[in-house]
């Protein structure tokens, strides 16, 4: 139930930026979760790392402008590794952003109280605070796409290790000196459970398989009953369950949210893990764990934004 009455509500805004590799969502968010506008901007003419920032401050400033009521803060949504609203790097697909202060640049250039983390963190976060978890404290986020991303929620705050440096779910090791990751290291619970893996795997079990099959293709496949996508997914269940059960065991999450297009192929995905999961987790680690699916799909990356903002800047506590 809500603590604040409709007035407090209403006058509690933040703004939220999500900063993809070819657009950034930007938007304005009250406490409630509920998005009040939001618009996309192209970042596909920006060259430069300076053009992109300005960007930013012109999409936060248009956001400021169409409301017209005081903000909290902004909260940023970044690919890579952010510590201190400091981009360390791995901005994917975007030039510079290596040891950039980028809260400082954005705070000294618009006025307003900056909090920047993980894409995927923040999308953990919004499922906690408006999704799949609301009604939580602790969760496992996971993301799965070409990669696998995620997040762990602790009494509905974000944990990432000293100085924002853990929680790379996407490269627990499943397989000792297994198969070579992009990290750097081997048998990471990505190279045999995301959405790339999957699609490799059923081309190494179909070898008239077409070279644009993709996730999508495969699940269907599947629900027809076909014996490679059967012997696939089975794999992908098994892998991905696997890494769950690591999760599970170490944190005992109140739920374990399943995010990524492939969440969305239906609740037989969520019970295959469900059910493999139950069978290998210590069972007093799994008495009070739910494995669910997302549910705010491409808003949850703006919406973890203005949580965090919401979390680091608001002075009244508040219940969602």
């Amino acid at each position: 139930m809500n603590t604040l009455n409709d007035t407090q509500i209403s006058k509690s805004y933040a703004i939220g930026i999500d900063i993809g590799g070819t657009s950034l969502k930007c938007g304005v968010v009250n406490e409630l979760g509920e998005i009040l506008f939001s618009f996309l901007v192209s970042l596909s003419g920006a060259k430069t790392e300076a053009e992109i920032i300005t960007s930013i401050v012109n999409a936060i400033t248009q956001c400021t402008d169409q409301l017209n009521e005081p903000i909290v803060g902004v909260g940023i949504g970044f690919p890579g590794l952010i510590e201190d609203n400091v981009i360390v790097g791995g901005g994917v697909n975007l030039p510079g952003f290596e040891q950039l202060p980028l809260g400082k640049i954005l705070k000294e250039r618009t006025g307003h109280d900056i909090v920047i983390d993980n894409d995927a963190n923040l999308m953990g976060l919004a499922e906690v605070m408006y999704g799949a978890a609301k009604d939580n404290d602790d969760a496992v986020f996971l993301t799965i796409g070409t990669g696998i991303g995620g997040a762990i929620l602790i009494n509905k705050k974000l944990f990432g290790g000293y100085k924002n440096r853990g929680a790379e779910l996407g490269h627990t090791v499943i397989h000792h000196n297994g198969i070579q990751c992009p990290c750097g290291g081997r048998g990471c619970l990505e190279t045999y459970a995301s959405v790339t893996a999957l699609i490799e795997y059923y081309k190494s079990q179909n070898k008239t398989a077409e070279e644009n099959t993709d996730g999508k293709a495969i699940i269907e496949k599947y629900l027809a009953g076909e014996d490679h996508a059967l012997k696939t997914m089975q794999h992908h269940f098994d892998y991905l369950a696997s890494g769950i059960v690591n999760y599970v065991n170490i944190f005992s999450p109140q739920k374990v949210i399943i995010g990524g297009g492939i969440s969305e192929a239906g609740q037989f995905y969520i019970d295959e893990l469900t059910k493999r999961v139950k069978k290998h987790a210590l069972p007093v680690s799994f008495s009070n764990t739910k494995i669910v699916a997302a549910t705010l799909g491409n808003k949850a990356g703006l919406l973890g934004a203005c949580a965090n903002a919401f979390q680091k800047f608001q002075k009244t506590e508040y219940a969602i």
